[in-house]
């Protein structure tokens, strides 16, 4: 008896919710939102948190809010979890390498590529309404190493002349 109350408790609170969702004021809340999403919102009104604009390389964009004490890290992980909302509503679920993008994609703001994960948005200058852009990312390799293929090739030459 007891399941069969919560059960329909459950449901008059999903109807409420969808009909709260359905309200074009509440139009920027995600359809299944998180705790965190609706913290991020509120705090969006009070101030607290901002919005910015991410630009991807073909030229589209994508709008995340986050707090004003975010770190680089925080707005790459919502980036990850806003992208991956938007494959998986699009076109199923199609998986992204993170990690290759990361590693040859970064972060920046005026020209300015965003390289340090702990630092706060805020110190580099970003602020609300900013835009942030992604940006191919070249890593800077060390005096006197070779890349793997230059590596490959000069250990294979080696193995013929033996």
């Amino acid at each position: 008896m007891d399941y069969v109350k919560t059960k329909k408790k459950r449901e008059k609170l999903k109807s409420v919710l969808s009909r709260l969702l359905a309200d074009p004021i509440l139009a920027d809340v995600p359809r299944n939102p998180t705790l965190f999403d609706v913290v991020t919102l509120v705090s969006l009104e009070k101030g607290s948190a901002m919005r910015l604009s991410v630009v991807k390389l073909d030229g589209s964009s994508l709008d995340v809010a986050v707090m004003n004490s975010a770190t680089l890290k925080d707005l790459k992980l919502l980036i990850k979890k806003k992208v991956n909302e938007m494959e998986q509503a699009n076109m199923g679920h199609r998986h992204i390498s993170w990690k290759h993008v990361w590693s040859n994609f970064c972060l920046s703001y005026n020209n300015e590529k965003l390289l340090d994960d702990n630092a706060l948005l805020q110190d580099v200058g970003v602020r609300n309404n900013s835009q942030v852009t992604f940006m191919p990312y070249v890593m800077k390799k060390g005096r006197g190493r070779h890349s793997k293929r230059k590596k490959h090739r000069l250990f294979r030459s080696l193995h013929k002349t033996s």
